[in-house]
């Protein structure tokens, strides 16, 4: 179907301001144009998701201590078994002396006491619990040994430090997060989508995934939808997997997911040749002598990929200028002379 040609607007209601700021500016070359056609998009189902590590882990403390030695801080790359922080093991070291001594105890005492069962001086039920004392004294020995260990926190996996929770110089207990780290290579975005989208969306094998901030679209490498609802918000929990080589996200980014649902011949207009004022939408247009006029035109959702579908104001084979600005200039400069 041909979209309506709506009105043309006055050249001198809708010329920017900074247009008149770069009056007289003589532009070197014509501004960039684009010949629209219809063309076979994507049809989509926006959402909007925030950006995960696939894999990430918290480092916590295991024993109490003060912390003695940082190694990382955010942002630095680290390597799986790499020292991140120390904490100070002197009493944890103490504990192992005392288990050790405890562990040489008990072992002599069973030594004695199997000579005297052997020599006939002592029951049986002697040296069951000398046995039995000194199993408790190697396990209370290697648990110390263990706690000891404890106090150096490693990285567990290769990545990037997202975050360090700790200084030098405080106190750790058991079970307080001492350092977060991520792998860059795993990322995915989150996305809940209602219940009433649900039958669409099963069908859903790719995605887009749009920021909209950089204007940036990375083209999914896999689509998981979770079996199960949530029965409070009544939606499903969609997993869209980003390729490895996703440069410039990070978790906890904001983006919008395009879950592609079918196919549609569409008239779509390039998102930088629009110029926005308020409510009104309008692209600058050559005419037949080369000249920009600008026209307004009334746009749809962006459609997978970016561009924007146009419902009103252009024709398949409309000239439309991709540099605004200085098309603007060139209005100005003309309406001057």
């Amino acid at each position: 179907m041909t979209p309506h040609a709506l009105p043309m607007i006055p050249l001198r209601l809708t010329i920017p301001f900074v247009f008149m700021c770069l009056n007289g500016i003589a532009t070197a070359q014509a501004p960039q144009v684009v010949t629209l056609q219809s063309r076979e998009v994507d049809l989509s189902y926006p959402a909007e998701s925030v950006v995960e590590a696939v894999r990430q882990a918290t480092v916590a403390a295991q024993v109490s201590g003060r912390i003695v030695d940082v190694r990382t801080d955010a942002g630095r790359r680290v390597k799986a078994g790499e020292v991140l922080l120390r904490i100070d093991a002197r009493e944890a070291a103490e504990g192992v002396a005392g288990a050790q001594a405890q562990l040489a105890q008990a072992k002599a005492n069973f030594d004695r006491t199997r000579n005297l069962f052997e020599r006939k001086f002592i029951s049986g039920a002697a040296l069951d619990k000398a046995a039995a004392d000194l199993k408790s004294a190697r396990a209370a020995a290697g648990q110390a040994g263990a706690g000891l260990s404890h106090a150096t926190a490693t990285a567990p996996l290769s990545g990037i430090v997202a975050q360090r929770h700790v200084e030098l110089g405080e106190m750790a207990a058991p079970g307080k997060p001492l350092v977060t780290v991520f792998d860059p290579k795993g990322l995915r975005v989150i996305a809940s989508v209602p219940q009433y989208k649900l039958a669409g969306l099963r069908g859903a094998s790719r995605a887009k995934v749009e920021f909209p901030e950089t204007g940036k679209w990375i083209d999914a490498a896999r689509v998981e939808v979770l079996p199960t609802l949530d029965a409070n918000t009544h939606t499903v929990t969609a997993r869209v997997y980003l390729p490895d080589d996703a440069s410039g996200v990070v978790p906890g980014m904001a983006a919008r997911v395009h879950f592609v649902i079918g196919r549609a011949l569409k008239l779509t207009v390039p998102p930088q040749a629009v110029v926005r004022r308020g409510e009104v939408s309008a692209v600058y247009v050559l005419d037949a002598s080369g000249a920009p006029r600008l026209r307004q035109v009334r746009l749809g959702e962006a459609v997978a990929g970016g561009e924007l579908e146009v419902m009103a104001g252009l024709s398949a084979g409309d000239k439309v200028s991709l540099e605004p600005v200085k098309s603007g200039i060139a209005v100005r400069q003309a309406a001057a002379k």
